[in-house]
């Protein structure tokens, strides 16, 4: 074993001894309770009427080289009308726009302040920037929010950046009020809207379009490999804001754009969110009705939250996948979340609710986590 190998050696023996080495899941077979596919498009399909044709497997370059088409830019058109922005600019994944985005909009002087449950995205997209400044706030804290606009106000460019709905406890941003105050406080704010596209809003249009608040959030990012059942990204704003991005962002510059194919699903699945005989209804329904059966019977450490995403918090890397497995036995698929991608004492099941699940799943889900509870 060569001296780089044995460096990773030794890192993963460390976590294998904290207990919490990463792997990847086994295959079960079983009921979706742990996928981000909300409105069920990955696996069930669009209607018939709106399956997307295709153009071609391959991009064959980057979009400022050979990779552009009228057909992505068109596409983009109808992202950037569908939630009420003036442009839209696609990126290869959710990842690749957090990075893009926040890496190339800020300089030296500029301030971050970010949520403290940001995805890892956000905070990979701060460090790569030329940022020296930033400062976290507890989770949707706003009074911790102020204190640190106050504090920075003065100082130049400052930038906020949250999430719509935080996708380990499902809870959403009091975004109203976090807007009030960067308005207060001349700040702009970013939004992630990844775990809010399709399912907040009539049309899942997002947290921030279903507030009236598109005209005073700097930039969106709408991931599409949740709710929409496909691949990419989407960053919504002003045309200054995209022109920008395709001459500053170097995860759009420098990377092979997404294959004709995949815009024209894409594209496919906005027609479908856009048309009259698209609903979200059943997600909500079947999300409203969880928490019925829970408040019923009582479920120990459930977070509180609206969204597609319910967080039962256990405590502790073995329990959690003690549970998993009760959960498992019972024909459910809910994986355990374990530190470090959660902090120590907050590991938890990451149950996500579909418009697909049935009330009896609902209803099994609901037992044997109360079953467990009980031992």
């Amino acid at each position: 074993m060569n001296r780089a190998e044995s460096y990773l050696s030794a890192r993963l023996q460390e976590r294998a001894d904290a207990g919490n080495l990463r792997r990847l899941p086994a295959i079960h077979a079983g009921v979706d309770l742990c996928s981000n596919d909300y409105l069920g498009i990955a696996t069930h399909g669009l209607p018939q009427a709106f399956m997307p044709y295709d153009p071609g497997t391959g991009a064959t370059g980057s979009r400022l080289i050979s990779g552009n088409s009228a057909f992505a830019e068109e596409t983009e058109t109808f992202i950037a009308a569908f939630h009420s922005a003036e442009a839209a600019l696609i990126f290869n994944s959710g990842y690749d726009a957090n990075t893009g985005l926040l890496s190339a909009i800020a300089g030296r002087d500029t301030v971050f302040i970010y949520d403290e449950l940001c995805h890892a995205s956000i905070i990979d997209g701060m460090r790569l920037s030329l940022c020296r400044h930033k400062y976290r706030f507890a989770h949707n804290d706003l009074v911790q929010l102020e204190e640190l606009l106050q504090k920075h106000s003065t100082a130049g460019q400052v930038i906020v950046v949250v999430e719509s709905v935080y996708s380990m406890d499902g809870d959403t941003a009091p975004l109203a009020a976090i807007a009030d105050l960067c308005d207060s406080y001349e700040a702009q704010l970013v939004v992630d809207e990844a775990h809010a596209t399709g399912v907040i809003g009539p049309r899942g249009e997002g947290l921030v379009c279903a507030l009236g608040l598109h005209e005073r959030v700097f930039a969106r990012v709408h991931t599409f490999g949740k709710a929409l059942g496909c691949h990419g990204a989407a960053i919504v704003g002003s045309a200054v804001l995209r022109q920008y991005l395709i001459n500053f962002a170097r995860s759009f510059i420098y990377t092979t754009a997404l294959p004709p194919h995949a815009i024209s699903v894409i594209g496919a699945v906005y027609r479908y969110l856009a048309s009259p005989g698209f609903s979200n209804a059943a997600l909500h329904d079947n999300i409203a009705y969880f928490h019925r059966q829970a408040d019923e019977t009582g479920i120990p450490g459930l977070l509180p939250g609206a969204s597609a995403i319910q967080a039962v918090v256990t405590g502790g890397n073995e329990p959690t996948r003690q549970l998993a497995a009760a959960l498992r036995d019972a024909g459910l698929l809910v994986h355990p979340i374990l530190h470090p991608t959660v902090p120590l004492g907050m590991e938890r099941l990451r149950i996500c609710l579909h418009s697909f699940n049935t009330l009896q799943e609902i209803d099994l889900l609901v037992k044997t986590l109360q079953q467990w509870a009980g031992k």
